[in-house]
């Protein structure tokens, strides 16, 4: 089932650029020069707030904010439109945003100043009460294995249990019961075994993972209105509330997402001032103000490939790779370029692109869920400062990756039962407390009148049920991952929820 994350993660990689082969005859190509001059950065700066608001009044976005790096200055910092809608608050260079999954190149960051050796990155990842599936992989998986979402777990594993109310102990314990796919052999974005590496890193250290994001970089490299807690990102006085888009094309802050039980892999908040102070540490290898905080070596394996996320999809194609909390690519001269996206679809979106060769990076913030707009920026930044002109339409390009979001919807339309639908049964045949290795208890309730509620979670969350057809029912699902309708089915003291099952773990049964 494709995610919001997923196609977040496709979305930051989508210009990917393969390096020229060398050939025996010819030998090693050189090594690749800086093309883009100051004159060219210069240029695409000054059309950049233009493109920011053309964008905003084509999506609808209400609020956007944007910091430019090139040799170790801030050439740009700006903030536009709202941080909420109904309000006056203008957002600015200091307006604290979620970003989502860029927080994983910031967490990899913290990590590599918290090692002393990149060999470390392959140390193996002992987490108390962490375990997978292969007792194999359990002993052998590593920091570097699992930042690179190379260890074997499928795609966004454990994200359903966040959306069902499940902490992060909980969820970290569970991952033992995720199928796996070859270890080392396979990419799956997940976002848990991200945070596992990380949280066993800060265990080590023998600390909380906020206060070693908060040591190690945070406070040395200034950035003071960051933070990987959701209190402080709430409690800021000048922070962007989260937005979507209505039906009629307006946008309203409907909801809260709080990611603190995945916090090194999108719990991160930060502003643009604080996010170009990072973008100039990770250009300068490590060093901010002529101050070392991160080892240059245990950096430098962050952009490294560790694998392949997404193969050429024919012979001439480009490859995408992914590193310790990026995406990684290289361009026709053989260029570095590095980027991330954050996305949440209760309303957030961020991107940050960087071209080290050429010292030369973009950060942007959006209080919107994706559709394409914080991409969109900084492919047509770069696209201009590399070429002198647009070469694309680069805001439907990107909102179109993110439209694909849509395929993990069910390919049944429960919204509407089929005219030849069997009657249910009664209520009491429902009735029940169910359960599941994976996901817990499952309660389905009647009222006075028959109708039915499921409950799922530890709080727990009810959905009502409505029929569909013969013992099949359905409800709304909600939460990060929702995905609109989804069925339930009873057969034989058991009950199945449709999206739940995708790794085949939505089973509960009867107690």
């Amino acid at each position: 089932m494709p995610t919001l994350r997923a196609v977040a993660a496709a979305a930051g990689a989508a210009i990917l650029l393969a390096a020229p082969t060398a050939t025996a005859a010819s030998g090693p190509p050189p090594e690749p020069k800086p093309s883009i001059s100051d004159e060219a950065v210069d240029k695409a700066v000054a059309r950049l707030d233009g493109t920011v608001r053309d964008m905003m009044r084509r999506t609808g976005v209400p609020g956007v904010s944007v910091a430019v790096v090139h040799d170790d200055a801030v050439v740009h910092l700006a903030g536009f439109g709202l941080r909420e809608t109904g309000d006056t608050a203008k957002v600015g260079p200091d307006t604290v945003f979620q970003i989502a999954s860029l927080s994983k190149p910031v967490s990899s960051t913290v990590v590599a100043g918290a090692l002393t050796d990149p060999g470390e990155w392959d140390r193996h990842t002992a987490l108390p009460g962490f375990s997978l599936k292969d007792p194999w992989v359990t002993g052998h998986v590593t920091t570097a294995d699992l930042f690179s979402h190379r260890s074997g777990l499928p795609d966004h594993a454990g994200d359903l249990l966040e959306d069902l109310g499940y902490d992060q102990s909980y969820i970290l314990d569970h991952l033992r019961l995720e199928p796996l796919t070859p270890f080392r052999a396979s990419y799956a974005y997940t976002n848990f075994g991200l945070t596992a590496a990380a949280e066993a890193v800060a265990r080590a250290k023998g600390v909380s993972w906020q206060k070693l994001s908060a040591d190690t970089l945070f406070k040395p490299a200034g950035m003071t209105h960051t933070s990987t807690e959701f209190t402080a990102f709430a409690n800021s006085p000048d922070h962007a509330a989260t937005h979507v888009k209505n039906a009629d094309g307006t946008w309203s802050p409907r909801f809260v997402r709080n990611p603190d039980a995945q916090a090194p892999a999108g719990g991160v908040s930060s502003t643009a001032r604080d996010m170009s102070r990072w973008l100039r540490l990770q250009l300068a290898g490590g060093t901010l103000d002529g101050k070392r905080i991160v080892p240059a070596d245990t950096l430098a394996r962050t952009h490294l490939p560790e694998v392949v996320s997404q193969p050429p999809a024919t012979p001439s194609g480009r490859t995408g790779f992914y590193g310790l909390g990026w995406n990684v690519s290289y361009d026709d001269a053989g260029r570095l370029r590095l980027s991330h996206s954050g996305a949440f679809a209760l309303g957030a979106n961020a991107n940050v692109t960087m071209l080290p060769l050429e010292q030369l990076g973009i950060v942007v913030l959006t209080n919107g869920a994706p559709v394409g707009l914080a991409d969109a920026v900084a492919l047509d930044f770069f696209d201009f400062a590399e070429h002198g002109k647009v070469t694309a339409d680069w805001l439907t390009l990107a909102g179109g990756l993110y439209e694909q979001m849509d395929a993990g919807r069910s390919p049944t339309d429960y919204a509407h039962p089929p005219t030849t639908a069997k009657p249910a049964k009664d209520s009491a045949a429902y009735a029940g407390t169910y359960d599941n290795p994976y996901y817990g208890k499952l309660t389905v309730t009647a009222d006075d009148e028959g109708a039915l509620t499921l409950a799922l979670g530890p709080k727990p969350l009810r959905f009502p049920l409505a029929h569909y057809d013969g013992d099949t029912f359905s409800f709304e699902t909600a939460g990060e991952n929702a995905v609109g309708r989804t069925g339930v089915t009873f057969a034989d003291g058991t009950v199945r929820v449709e999206y739940l099952d995708a790794n085949h773990l939505g089973t509960f049964t009867r107690q």
